[in-house]
């Protein structure tokens, strides 16, 4: 029999009781990205409260897992607003406005860094968005922000980030693979519902493989590769990371 793992992330942190809120924080995180769209769609909370549950979380655990690079707390919660805003209106809104998403730091993303995981874009603010974050933004779905990656997508194990290794949330002594691990682990920690990957032999479905989560490699051109940031370009492709099928 395998022995247990040395060291695992608090995954429900102590400090994580229950509140005035109908749902915990930590309940809201447990929630599927279907569960979370309907909850939203019958007002058993709002999208402010499930974003704030995640980048709450976010702050409490991405110290020791390293799975974002950058967060992006105020954009998040804006969008957060606006869908709020926009349900309490009447206003018909796609499947999944509200629910919080992580996108990998090799897609080029508008008011927020991105470093393809390397010192040579440090603080690089993109001056356009990749087609799929904004689809992301069409959407209404709050970014919570930027996952960390192997350098250049140059990795299988999210040990080489220029900004340090990503942790496997189960494990703290094993990766999460990659290059995709910072999206992978963010995932399978609750740090986000979904999160966006590329893939170009194998860097969003062998993280999730490694972290008990489920990724995709979409067909090729299923999905714009538009502002990602190349490893190979007729291979790369864009796909999701989520907690079931």
């Amino acid at each position: 029999m395998r022995p247990p793992p040395k060291k695992t992330v608090l995954l429900f942190p102590a400090s994580w009781m229950r509140t005035e809120t109908s749902m915990t924080k930590t309940e809201l995180c447990l929630l599927s990205a279907a569960q979370m769209a309907d909850g939203l769609a019958a007002g058993d909370f709002t999208s402010v409260e499930l974003t704030q549950a995640h980048l709450d979380r976010i702050a409490d655990l991405n110290p020791a897992l390293n799975a974002y690079l950058y967060v992006d707390d105020e954009g998040a919660l804006a969008t957060a607003r606006e869908v709020d805003e926009a349900r309490a209106g009447g206003q018909d809104l796609p499947r999944l406005a509200g629910v919080p998403v992580a996108v990998k730091d090799i897609a080029c993303t508008i008011g927020m860094p991105t470093t393809a995981g390397s010192k040579m874009l440090e603080g690089w603010m993109p001056p356009y968005d990749a087609t799929i974050v904004t689809k992301l933004k069409s959407a209404k779905m709050p970014i919570l922000g930027k996952t960390n990656m192997d350098e250049f997508a140059m990795g299988s194990s999210t040990e080489h980030s220029a900004f340090g290794p990503t942790r496997n949330p189960w494990d703290l002594d094993r990766i999460p693979g990659g290059s995709g691990g910072g999206s992978s682990a963010a995932v399978g920690a609750y740090l986000a519902p979904l999160a966006i990957g590329s893939d170009t032999g194998g860097s969003i479905r062998q993280p999730a493989a490694v972290t008990g989560t489920v990724g995709t490699k979409p067909t090729y051109g299923g999905v714009s590769r538009y502002g990602v940031i190349a490893l190979a370009s007729s291979l790369d492709q864009i796909g999701p990371c989520a907690r079931s099928v």
